[in-house]
């Protein structure tokens, strides 16, 4: 039986909240924003995760348990009802699940269990499928960097096509983990240009002629090369229309459906038919989520057009980094990613840089050091994070060894972080990390130096990349960071003054929710596209210079010298190596 409203209940307007849920690599998330991009409360839910030497896996159905978790705590907290939920958009890392024909799991596990259907992007089974690929001389291999990487789609298909063919012939649609999120709360399989483009080789482009929202609904997936598919391998993925890959493809923020499915709807607690938006990668969410960020002083003066978001480099910092440019030219550049065309931001060409291991590595390096325990201990009876505990005594060292600024520290120190290779600009999977300047020192203060040296090897890292993309057509003159580390005012301080650039931050620091969010905004047509979305919702914050001592200059210029010849030096011992056993 109905509920009678009360008369007062028509003249309240409802207010806008948009939803952003993004999916990491053990967590998933949600954010509530109002209709100014502020963040009103946010929860999150763990997700299991099965590490097996080069194999990680998870669950798609603990994945969407953890989702409607997260979605509900975050309503509660924030006080927001289902009905006040506008719109919603999903982001997700660029894992690969498998489904069948009717939407339950099939196992891409050596164990053969169900449950685990998600190969996870760091997953590196598939380096030899990647090696094989990377051999053909494809067209599509251009829009890669000339290489794919063995953590995208391709590689993973054929592995599982030449490992577990019980689990082949069972799959009804491979699907990105973000695309597999939106059909599950929409039942509509339509994928992302994002996805498709960034992680399956699609070739956007071919839509060109389609980016005005009258000519973009449903279009039909013109731009898989058939003839690579089939040269490596997987031709039977072209049957029907390339049904299992994707048949129907949308830009991001595109409604799909008719929006949240009843069932979807009583899972999240939310209401049926509330628009969902074609989702985006995490990366990328992130990057629309502060690619528009304007500091305050300049936005009187700031015009967003297309030459000042084309000289923006975006990082962001997770668990791996992404380094993300736009440009309005397609540009070419071996080693980095792309150029994937409106993967991002509609209509702009998007190259995609990328470190595999950042956050991942700061942990690895952290927690296998035998004085870890202790000052994890000593961080968590101060009530703070060992990151921070870290940065002061790192603070004391400098103070104390009388050292002219903190970076100095690590003189003796010098760390390669490819301890999961090399994704960009080298692209080589098979580089590994080297620490230079170990002794037998094992207290808190080695470890510091250890993890500061490993926080300015990924900043080097993050400088070759910006130098390559710049000398191959890019005119990257300011970064913006966003994601976990960001908010690591060392790791921070030490991008700016190895790059030389401004960083700039955003107000909001959870910009992958938001930029998730911004597409439940765009499919509830509350703007127009996901440009005038950015605009409004998006903000700056702290402004991060880098150092104007020329010393600090001179010696982030050595030690990267030193970076650049670890690699080389690498090379030339596989070489060695080789020889001997040949």
């Amino acid at each position: 039986m109905a509920t009678a409203m009360p008369n007062n209940a028509a003249t309240v307007p409802m207010r806008s909240v948009f939803l952003g849920v993004d999916v990491g690599t053990g967590s998933a998330r949600a954010g509530l924003f109002d209709g100014n991009g502020k963040l009103l409360r946010s929860a999150s839910s763990p997700i299991q995760i099965w590490k097996e030497g080069d194999c990680v896996e998870q669950s798609s159905t603990d994945i969407w348990h953890s989702i409607c978790m997260a979605v509900k705590s975050a309503c509660s907290l924030a006080n927001v009802a289902g009905e006040e939920v506008t719109g919603l958009g999903f982001a997700a890392t660029c894992s690969l699940v498998a489904v069948d024909s009717e939407g339950s799991p099939v196992s891409v596990s050596w164990s053969g269990d169900s449950r685990r259907n998600v190969i996870v992007w760091m997953d590196h089974r598939a380096v030899k499928q990647a090696e094989k690929i990377n051999s053909c001389d494809s067209t599509v291999l251009q829009y890669c960097g000339s290489a794919l990487s063995p953590e995208m789609q391709p590689p993973k298909l054929l592995w599982v096509k030449e490992n577990l063919q019980e689990s082949w012939s069972m799959v009804f649609r491979w699907m990105d983990l973000s695309d597999w999120l939106s059909y599950r709360a929409t039942g509509d399989d339509t994928r992302s240009l994002c996805t498709t483009v960034c992680k399956w080789t699609y070739l956007g482009h071919a839509h060109m002629q389609q980016i005005k929202e009258k000519d973009s609904r449903d279009m039909e997936a013109c731009g898989w090369d058939d003839d690579f598919w089939e040269e490596i391998g997987l031709g039977d993925l072209l049957d029907g229309h390339h049904a299992k890959i994707g048949r129907s493809v949308a830009f991001p923020g595109h409604a799909l459906g008719s929006g949240l499915t009843p069932s979807a709807a009583k899972e999240l607690g939310l209401v049926a038919g509330t628009p969902v938006g074609t989702s985006l990668i995490d990366a990328h969410a992130g990057g629309v989520g502060v690619m528009g960020s304007v500091p305050p002083s300049d936005s009187e003066s700031y015009n967003f057009d297309e030459e000042a978001i084309c000289r923006r480099m975006v990082l962001v910092c997770g668990t791996s980094t992404c380094h993300m440019a736009v440009s309005r030219s397609k540009l070419f550049i071996p080693g980095v990613w792309g150029p994937f065309w409106s993967a991002m931001v509609p209509e702009y060409w998007l190259t995609e840089g990328g470190q595999s291991a950042t956050g991942a590595l700061l942990d690895h390096i952290i927690e296998n050091h035998v004085a870890s325990p202790h000052l994890a201990n000593r961080a968590a009876s101060q009530g703070i994070s060992v990151f921070q505990l870290l940065n002061q005594i790192l603070e004391s060292m400098m103070h104390d060894l009388g050292s002219p600024f903190l970076a100095a520290l690590t003189e003796d120190i010098h760390v390669l972080p490819d301890f999961h290779g090399n994704r960009s600009p080298i692209a080589d999977s098979n580089s590994k990390g080297i620490i230079c300047g170990l002794t037998l020192n094992t207290s808190e203060k080695q470890l510091a130096l250890l993890y500061l040296a490993t926080v300015q090897g990924i900043a080097y890292g993050t400088r070759h990349i910006v130098e390559h993309c710049n000398a191959n057509g890019h005119k990257i003159d300011i970064l913006l960071a966003c994601g976990g580390l960001a908010k690591n005012p060392v790791f921070i301080q030490e991008h700016a003054d190895i790059t030389g650039y401004t960083i700039i931050l955003p107000l909001e620091s959870e910009s992958v929710l938001l930029g998730a969010a911004i597409l439940g905004a765009v499919a509830a047509k509350k703007y127009s596209g996901i440009k005038e979305a950015m605009k409004a919702l998006s903000a700056a914050g702290r402004v991060i210079y880098p150092s104007k001592d020329p010393k600090v200059k001179k010696y982030h210029d050595a030690k990267y010298r030193i970076f650049r010849e670890l690699y080389e030096q690498q090379l030339l011992q596989r070489a060695i190596m080789a020889q001997a056993l040949a």
